[in-house]
């Protein structure tokens, strides 16, 4: 008899961890997988292959202990063994309304230290004293995010796992990859949701100084933050350009020279991951959770310095070898490490070992 797995986020809009979480289902066949969300936000469509969704239309955040009650419902309902929650207040209410005899695993998704959210003190009361209430399995998209979860915290690990973010490499396939058109003047790809975390206003300062530069950059995303960031675009007369979002990356990646990303953190970026497996060099922030990601297969800038960008930008434009030696190391490190094959491998491990010890 198959074991039923209820996987619960915040919605279903197209960002790393929801995409992760789609990607993986359909490689659990094993399980019945039952997909919950707090609010009606299914970007995905056909493509979220489970056996059951169910959205449970919270209309705040402040009504959570109620939805904790449903929840709740949910899981004697279904005969849930096991409840796998992404994201802070999916976490939250699962650890309130999860009985004991139900194994509860968590997927952080990102450095908290450094996460705009865990800025706020009630968040971080209310994550450690729930862990305290009921001690889920932790799984980090990173060592250090893991590691990090427990330190910053101040929490003593209960169970807990280090599983690597992936690329489908059946879709991000560079040998697929369309050719190259022919294109004037250096052309710069970003991918992200226009959020404070991504940081794209470092980029509009960063390009004030590259105005003589035949440079132009192409920022694919949706958030809430585009109305701002366009008018600081305008303002600044800088060659970028908000392209909004797309459904295949894969197919505009390889016809850039260059991807750039600004974020003042991240877990484990899945974006990086796609444009590594597409051959394409890349241009980082100096934070923790790239270092841990690229290694030595990217250039990285500080987030302190506008000029230290645009150097390392102009010597990337300059040396057509560096990028490919980069984009090359890049392109098999993602192959031996990230790919979906590996982190399924992993994941069901994890609910092998722990489904049983509640």
């Amino acid at each position: 008899m198959k074991k039923t797995i209820l996987h619960f986020i915040y919605d279903l809009g197209r960002g790393g961890a929801e995409t992760m979480l789609v990607r993986v289902i359909k490689e659990l066949p094993e399980y019945n997988n039952i997909v919950v969300t707090l609010y009606d936000n299914n970007q995905f469509g056909a493509e979220l292959q489970c056996t059951r969704y169910i959205c449970l239309k919270q209309r705040s955040l402040l009504f959570f202990p109620f939805t904790a009650l449903a929840l709740r419902k949910l899981i004697r309902q279904y005969h849930v063994d096991i409840v796998h929650t992404h994201l802070f207040w999916p976490t939250l209410i699962a650890r309130i309304a999860t009985p004991k005899n139900v194994t509860l695993i968590t997927t952080i998704h990102a450095f908290i230290a450094t996460s705009v959210e865990y800025k706020k003190w009630f968040i971080r009361f209310l994550d450690k004293v729930s862990y305290r209430l009921h001690k889920s399995v932790i799984i980090g998209v990173a060592k250090g995010a893991t590691a990090e979860y427990f330190s910053f915290l101040k929490l003593k690990p209960y169970r807990c796992y280090s599983i690597y973010t992936f690329v489908d490499i059946g879709q991000f396939n560079y040998s697929k990859a369309i050719e190259k058109k022919e294109q004037e003047g250096f052309r710069l790809i970003s991918v992200g949701a226009l959020r404070l975390q991504k940081n794209h206003q470092f980029l509009v300062d960063a390009f004030r100084l590259l105005k003589n530069e035949p440079i132009h950059l192409h920022i694919y995303g949706e958030g809430p933050l585009k109305p701002v960031l366009q008018h600081s675009i305008d303002e600044a007369a800088v060659n970028i350009s908000l392209k909004g979002m797309v459904t295949n990356i894969h197919e505009l990646l390889p016809q850039y020279d260059l991807f750039v990303m600004s974020s003042t953190f991240e877990g484990f970026s899945l974006g990086v991951l796609e444009t590594m497996a597409m051959k394409v060099p890349m241009l980082l922030s100096d934070i923790v959770s790239f270092r841990e990601q690229c290694d030595d297969t990217a250039m990285f800038f500080s987030l302190n310095d506008s000029n230290d960008f645009a150097d390392k930008l102009k010597t990337l434009i300059s040396d057509q070898k560096k990028r490919e030696q980069l984009s090359e190391k890049a392109y098999n490190r993602v192959i031996n490490n990230f790919t979906l094959t590996h982190h399924v491998k992993q994941l069901k491990q994890v609910y092998l070992e722990n489904s049983n010890n509640n």
